[in-house]
């Protein structure tokens, strides 16, 4: 009989496939909850593409509010996922202001305003990516603070730039503008051009500067590991892919716009594979 696990992985593997990808790879008593979570984070995320306007988003961003903040749903019964993601929260007592955080972020996801600033970009990124790998620590350590905070900020910062500009040309043509005003005003980016499929010096100036940034947040990264808790590697294993993404998105030539930056299955799998055991040294 498929259980509520069962189901939330197979929501994991749908809408956030590298990290289900690592969750196989991690110790098979936190697998589970582990993936309850990327299920929960691929829900949120896909939000905007399962709505046609921004308030019907809103409206299923609250119900994951309400959820988390303990207000009784009788359709939460019937949402493996949901069910999935409580048990979680409660067998390892999680803090649930994480989550809550998580889907408020995913807001932003549902408008097409511009992000403000870099600074308001590593906000976003700590609040979905960073959260959700602290969230994973401390499944990993079995419910107890694993002091990670650090490091899983300046992790998901480096993992969600990175995937942002990889999915730049989707955004574009829906009229998402992830990349921050002030670092397009700094290169004199003009949005429009991004919108309209143009490829421009001015482009490839801003995508160089975030591609720095998230480097500089991977030596961070690496500064932090000797305060990780190796029972809590698996959380990090993602960034090994982040390095890779960033050459990919380097040797794109001439067009970063022209389609989303990926790389094979079968090299995304022996990439984790390779960086499960000492995740930190492939960095």
């Amino acid at each position: 009989m498929t259980t509520d696990f069962d189901h939330a992985a197979e929501t994991a593997r749908l809408y956030d496939r590298d990290r289900y990808l690592c969750a196989l790879l991690a110790p098979e008593a936190h697998r589970a909850a582990l993936m309850s979570l990327y299920a929960f984070n691929g829900e949120i995320a896909r939000v905007r593409d399962v709505v046609s306007e921004p308030l019907p988003g809103e409206v299923r961003l609250q119900w994951w509010r309400d959820l988390l903040e303990g207000t009784e749903h009788g359709a939460a019964a019937s949402n493996p996922v949901a069910n999935a993601l409580l048990q979680t929260i409660a067998a390892y007592n999680l803090p649930r202001q994480s989550p809550i955080a998580m889907t408020e972020a995913r807001i932003f996801d549902l408008y097409d305003d511009h992000m403000p600033s870099l600074n308001d970009l590593e906000g976003y990124a700590g609040e979905t990516a960073s959260s959700l790998i602290q969230l994973a620590c401390l499944v990993l350590n079995a419910g107890e603070d694993p002091g990670t905070a650090t490091a899983a900020g300046h992790a998901g910062v480096a993992y969600a730039l990175t995937g942002l500009m990889r999915s730049l040309s989707w955004h574009a043509s829906r009229r998402q503008m992830f990349l921050p005003r002030d670092v397009c005003e700094r290169h004199a980016l003009d949005p429009e051009t991004v919108f309209r499929g143009e490829t421009t010096p001015e482009l490839h100036a801003v995508l160089r500067e975030l591609r720095d940034h998230v480097r500089h947040h991977l030596m961070r990264v690496r500064k932090e590991s000797a305060n990780v808790p190796e029972a809590c590697w698996n959380a990090f294993l993602p960034l090994v892919l982040v390095e890779p993404y960033l050459k990919l998105l380097e040797t794109r030539t001439p067009d970063p716009l022209k389609q989303p930056t990926d790389m094979s299955q079968l090299r995304i799998q022996w990439l984790l594979w390779r960086g499960s055991r000492r995740p930190f040294d492939r960095l």
